[in-house]
Order: C-alpha cells, then structure tokens, then sequence
C-alpha cells in the first residue's frame, strides 16, 4: 500500500486525472470515430468521395490548429483552452447525434479535429508544467500506454453500436467528454497551478511563429517524426489491402496484429520505457526508427502467421521507443514560455499521416507490395537523418547558450 501511494504521489493530482480522461475519451472516440463512415454510408447514403471529405476533415483541421491551440495555451493559460476544447468536443459528440445532413457533419467533425488539436497539445504541456523533469519521460510513456488503452477498447465497442444504435456511442462519447470537463474543471479550480502561463513570458502568434521557424533543430525533429509517421500510417491504410490480396486469411491476420500492437504497447510501454531510460534520448529515437524500419521490411516478407507476427511486434518496439522519446525531445526544445507553442508545432507530424497512405497507395498501385514496403522502410529510416541533425545543432546551441554567460 505503501508503494502505492508513493507511486500515485511522484505525479501531480491533475497530471493522473489527465491520464484517466485520456483512456475513458480515447475509448470513446475509437468507439466512434472509426466507424463514422459506416454511419454516413447507411444513413445518409453519402458517396464515398464526399464521406472521405467529411472523414478527412478531423485530421486537416487537426494540423492546423495545434500549433494555434499550442499558442494560445501560453498566451492565455492552459485552462481556457483546455476546458473550451473539452466543451466544445462535447457539444460536437451530441450533435453527431441529431445531425441529418451532410454539411452538419463536415462542420462537426471539422470542429472535432479542431477542438482536439487544441487540447492534446496543452494537456501535453500541462503535464510538463506540472512535474519534474527527471519524471517527465515516464509521464510521457503513461500517456502513450493511456492511448492505446482506449484505442484496444474503444473498436471493439463501437462494433457493437454500429450493428446495434451508433447514435448511443455518439452520446456516450459526449457524456465521456462533459464528465472529463466538469471534473477537471472542479480540479483546476480546487488546486493552484503554480506554472500556469499567466506567469510566463508573453509573445505574439506573430513572434511565436518566428521562434519555430527559426528553431533549425525543430526543423529537423518534425522532419523526422513525419517520415516515421509516414511509415506508421501503413499499418491502418495499406497494410490491410496488401495482406488481403497476398496472404491467406489475409483479413484475420490483420485483426490479430492489432489486437497484438495493442496490447505490447499497453504491456510493454513502461518496461520497454524504464530501459530506454539508461539510454540518451537521441539514442532512444535511432533505435526506435531502425526497428520499425525493420518491421516494415518485415512486412515485405510476410508468407503466413509466423512472418506476419514477428515483423509487428518489430515495428510495435520501435513506437514504443520513439514517441514518448520525441514528447521528451519535444519538451527539451520548448522554452519555458512556449512550451504548449512548441508541443502544438507537433502536430505537424500529422502531416506524415495525410501523405504516407497516398505514397504507399500510389505504390501499392504500381508496384508489387513487397516494394512498396521496401520503399516505405527507406523512407522511415531516413528519419534518422534528420533526428542526428536535429539532435547535433539542438546541443551547439547549448554550447553557445552556455558559454554567453
């Protein structure tokens, strides 16, 4: 009991309810989001072009607006924005319930991949505020395994509601989402948040921008971090249309190997992430690249189960290793004063997302799947590049800080 408590106390009371809120909402927005397009095609017999525009909405806005929500966050405090997102996501998971037309939707999920953006970055950068940096690559690690938690529950829920009344999931979601409010309002309010950005430094969007465009070694890190998201992006686009059309019982593979990259991440993340301690977080992120290259060229080889499996859980240990290690990188980066900027800049990773399914489908079109993987994998090991750059010119600029004074 002992242990316990010393474990639960090493973490801000509101950095464990942020964990908690991120499992019971990402639970519900893998309960809902993913199968939207089920919805709009039985409901409204929408055409698939204008059900991916609706669909690809979330994500685009998503891209744009974290850097904005980032900013705002450490121009006016993290808890404006943080809790107008969490409202607003809930007046939008309500309204998916009564909307009947198509540009309802659009505007919905338009609004969602907005609200979204704003919070995950600022969640991320209260989290930062509010514990020791010695601590902060193990709070990263609890988040990632907290997201992948809701991502193995939420699917398995949302089939059910979208054979039985998806509108339920659609409330259940907006009630996940005003409870994690309400109760993160009462906390907020409740405890005193000593680095909130009402003592920081504040700058204009104007001048933030130029601080990031002129951060070479941020430059280089979402460089990176997006060629590696290109190859990650595989996994949900490309992956499954490879081992349908080359591999027996190709589509019962694919829902083993995620139930398999699930339940690794939730598993493995916090051992895998106490190893990766011992090593520097450079080191983490090179390591993290070469094994999902090589999961990726595992891909290319698979004949049946054994080949299939062995090359996921490849490519499941090399995201353990990177994206907490990038949060950290991330967080070392940021000034004291942009730190929710420089997280919401982050977001450009998602970029990686938008283009990898269209280069690895336009491949997949040309060329045999095999290399198609084998090019992907190219693609993703020469994030390595740009994480060593990043990495060298982040440590001059220390040097030449340092020796200023």
């Amino acid at each position: 009991m002992t242990r316990i408590k010393q474990y639960i106390g090493q973490f801000h009371p509101i950095v464990w309810v942020l964990l908690l809120g991120t499992v019971l909402t990402r639970g519900s927005a893998f309960m809902t989001l993913p199968f939207l397009s089920i919805y709009l095609s039985r409901h409204l017999e929408l055409s698939p072009i204008v059900i991916g525009i609706t669909v690809g909405m979330s994500p685009l806005m998503g891209t744009v607006g974290g850097f904005i929500g980032g900013h705002l966050s450490d121009r006016f405090g993290r808890k404006p924005i943080m809790l107008t997102a969490l409202f607003t996501l809930t007046l939008v998971y309500f309204g998916f319930t009564i909307a009947n037309a198509q540009i309802w939707f659009i505007i919905l999920n338009a609004l969602n991949g907005l609200c979204t953006s704003f919070f995950e970055p600022t969640s991320q950068a209260l989290m930062a505020d509010l514990t020791d940096k010695t601590k902060r690559m193990k709070v990263y690690s609890l988040r990632y395994t907290a997201i992948n938690i809701g991502a193995s529950v939420g699917p398995l829920l949302g089939a059910y509601f979208a054979n039985t009344s998806a509108k339920v999931s659609f409330a259940i979601t907006g009630s996940t989402y005003l409870l994690y409010a309400i109760v993160l309002l009462w906390l907020m309010n409740k405890l005193v948040i000593s680095n909130e950005a009402a003592a920081k430094k504040v700058v204009s969007a104007a001048d933030a921008f130029k601080i990031i465009k002129t951060d070479k070694a941020l430059r280089y890190l979402l460089v990176g971090i997006i060629l590696i998201n290109m190859g990650y992006s595989q996994i949900d686009s490309n992956l499954p249309q490879y081992l349908e059309k080359s591999v027996e019982n190709g589509v019962l593979i694919f829902s083993v190997l995620l139930t398999i990259n699930a339940v690794m991440v939730v598993f493995l993340q916090m051992p895998i992430s106490h190893i990766a301690e011992k090593l520097s977080l450079m080191q983490g992120m090179v390591f993290g690249a070469i094994f999902m290259t090589a999961g990726l060229i595992g891909f290319s080889f698979i004949n049946g189960w054994v080949t299939a499996i062995i090359a996921m859980v490849l490519l499941t240990v090399g995201e353990i290793l990177i994206f907490p290690a990038n949060s950290m990188m991330m967080d070392k980066l940021a000034p004291e004063h942009l730190r929710g900027t420089y997280f919401g800049a982050g977001q450009f990773r998602k970029i990686g997302h938008f283009f990898g399914p269209i280069l690895g489908g336009y491949l997949l079109s040309h060329l045999q799947g095999q290399f198609m993987f084998l090019i992907i994998s190219l693609v993703t090991l020469a994030s390595i590049i740009f994480f060593t750059a990043g990495n060298k010119t982040f440590m001059e600029s220390k040097t030449v800080k340092a020796e200023s004074f």
